[in-house]
């Protein structure tokens, strides 16, 4: 009896002494992209994307000589095998001399009979000067793609679309950044839907940028710009799918004014816009976000939204739900309380969501889990 409550303390003791390690675990925090690894002073501008072999494809914008948005600009990749424990080495992805290739946004083709195992797409765009100086006329901006058939090891020469998708009269421009849009039901399912922002000739603040998308029907083979959502502000945005094959527009407002998300609603695939509206119950400090469509095996889809839920500061990693179709957003989730910027996320096996994020906007970007189902 003795020795059976000796076994029984040494048990409970070990039990006590690892329940914490197993949770930390369960919402292990990983390094994806350290700042002053591989050459880069910062990294920014997270994007990640799941291909159908289950692999995690992790984008950056690498920048070489500090955090600032214009200079020696970079598109990074690092891939996981196995659900974001670990990262592969670093691989650079898209390039523009020592200018500037940023705001990636991949997105994974599974409509393309030419490819059963899928083909990844990377939208971007390249500028040869400042925001500030392509908006006075002083540069431009480019937009370009290219495409992995083999889970990222390799891609394919880029591909430019500016003719197509940017009007002559635009000057800044800024595809996503964050994961692009697939749509898999409706009238225009298989359409690859790209979120962006632009400015206008003799538009000179930042805050009169307006939100669009453009899309391709035939696997990127040819492009389409849609109409602008004719809010002036809406900026960095993020696209995902209704429930009945519509398409949801998420925006960041940047004259500041709001200190909330704007939304927009399409039912012509990002050609038309119908409505729009402020999110308040989506709190925001002038920053990025992702949003994305979970599809459980039971049930109504839901949204998910991730961003830096304040109204001040960029803190507070939060994942929002709506289940009307980004109408209201009446659940939330503190995934971090710390420095938060941008973000992005994506539905992994298993039911997990895997959110990828920068902790402030000079400290690096990270990776972590939760289980879809805590969120809902």
């Amino acid at each position: 009896m003795r020795s059976y409550s000796r076994v029984l303390t040494y048990l409970i003791a070990f039990c006590l002494a690892v329940a914490p390690a197993l949770a930390a675990a369960k919402d292990a925090i990983t390094p994806v992209f350290t700042n002053g690894d591989d050459g880069y002073k910062c990294f920014r501008i997270p994007a990640i994307v799941v291909t159908p072999d289950g692999a995690l494809l992790a984008f950056a914008e690498g920048r070489r000589n500090g955090c600032n948005d214009f200079g020696d600009i970079q598109i990074v990749m690092r891939a996981s095998r196995n659900q974001g424990k670990t990262w592969g080495p670093l691989q650079v992805v898209a390039r523009n001399g020592n200018l500037q290739a940023g705001n990636p946004v991949p997105v994974v083709d599974t409509r393309d009979a030419r490819y059963p195992k899928g083909r990844v797409l990377l939208v971007y765009n390249t500028g040869d000067a400042s925001e500030a100086a392509v908006r006075a006329g002083k540069g431009t901006r480019r937009i370009w793609y290219l495409a992995s058939v083999d889970d990222g090891a390799t891609w394919g020469d880029p591909v430019e679309i500016t003719a197509s998708v940017k009007l002559p009269s635009w000057r800044s421009y800024a595809t996503g950044p964050g994961h692009g849009l697939l749509l898999t039901s409706g009238p225009h399912a298989g359409r690859i839907v790209i979120a962006a922002n632009h400015s206008e000739d003799g538009a000179h603040s930042a805050s009169e940028t307006m939100a669009h998308a453009f899309f391709s029907d035939d696997h990127g083979s040819t492009w389409h710009l849609g109409d602008k959502v004719t809010v002036p502000g809406t900026n960095e945005s993020t696209a995902a799918e209704g429930d009945d094959g519509s398409v949801v527009m998420n925006s960041r407002d940047q004259s500041g004014k709001l200190r909330a998300r704007i939304i927009a609603t399409s039912s012509s695939g990002a050609e038309h816009w119908d409505r729009h509206f402020i999110a308040h119950d989506l709190p925001d400090p002038v920053c990025q976000g992702s949003m994305l469509t979970y599809l459980p095996k039971k049930g109504k889809p839901a949204l998910l939204f991730s961003n830096a839920a304040s109204t001040t500061d960029r803190v507070n990693l939060t994942v929002s739900v709506s289940r009307d179709g980004g109408l209201s957003w009446p659940k939330h989730t503190l995934i971090d309380k710390g420095p938060s910027a941008y973000s992005d996320i994506v539905a992994m096996k298993h039911g997990e969501l895997g959110i990828i994020w920068e902790r402030g906007s000079d400290r690096g970007i990270f990776f972590t889990t939760r289980k879809i189902k805590s969120l809902l």
